[in-house]
């Protein structure tokens, strides 16, 4: 692709991307050109020394690709354009002017090992940032996902929730939609081992819905059997039957015996 090509594309991009609302399905047929010239160009994964204009256009290029893909809601291509990223954020960063996208792109990654319970990448990650630790503390993009890590360890799921009010970026709010998701189911498991039934009010606020309709949509979507009584404004959850473990008496007790008459020869 010649150079020339690989500019009107990236220009294009940049329109695309930045209008108001962005449009995604022409970004992903960009996105998709762009990356084949940046394969035939070397500055896909680049090595050695390169010219410093190109590396900074590969890496928005890269960068608007990991945000696009949190908008079309496609992990998988999160990941990928994010590992991409790795070789500019780390290799070249000695070299390359700061990206305003760097921090609010590595933040999302961290959320997203969160909604993938990876705590051991999380921290792992989180440690391999090139940033003390007041400087993390400091940055918003960064303190975010720290505080929803220690508020999962606490249980504090309210804290959770409201934190998608406090994201730094709208991306964020994807993410944590999908950890709501599995706490959410967390919390149901809960309310069917402790309640038999409780009031559609009361299963609304435990999960963090705003009104009814939500809570019965979640009903349906789970299928474990809930009932929903709209006239008496309950709920009744199906509980699972117990299971009968027989504990084997009398061997127990040969074999406790068995055992004293052995400390006795013994001692």
């Amino acid at each position: 692709m010649a150079a020339t090509q690989l500019k009107s594309l990236y220009e294009d991009l940049l329109r695309s991307f930045s209008s108001n609302p962005s449009d995604l399905k022409r970004c992903g047929v960009l996105l998709n050109q762009l990356k084949l010239g940046l394969i035939q160009t070397g500055l896909l994964l680049p090595v050695g020394e390169q010219n410093l204009n190109d590396l900074v256009v590969a890496r928005e290029i890269l960068e608007i690709g990991a945000v696009w893909s949190i908008r079309t809601q496609d992990v998988p291509s999160f990941d990928r354009y994010f590992s991409q990223l790795q070789t500019f954020y780390t290799d070249y960063s000695s070299v390359l002017p700061p990206s305003p996208r760097e921090y609010p792109i590595r933040g999302l990654n961290l959320v997203r090992l969160l909604t993938q319970n990876r705590i051991a990448d999380f921290h792992t990650t989180l440690e391999s940032l090139p940033l003390p630790a007041d400087a993390i503390a400091e940055n918003p993009f960064l303190a975010h996902p720290v505080s929803l890590e220690r508020w999962l360890m606490e249980g504090s799921y309210s804290k959770v929730w409201n934190a998608r009010a406090e994201a730094p970026i709208e991306e964020y709010k994807y993410f944590i939609d999908s950890l709501m998701g599995t706490i959410r189911n967390e919390i149901a498991s809960c309310e069917e081992t402790a309640y038999e039934s409780l009031p559609l009010k009361d299963a609304a606020t435990l999960l963090f819905f705003t009104n009814q309709s939500e809570l019965l949509t979640f009903a349906q979507q789970l299928q474990r059997g809930w009932q929903v009584n709209l006239s008496s404004g309950t709920i009744t959850f199906a509980r699972k039957s117990e299971e009968k473990i027989e504990i084997p008496k009398q061997k127990l007790i040969a074999a406790n015996l068995s055992y004293a008459r052995e400390l006795e020869q013994i001692v």
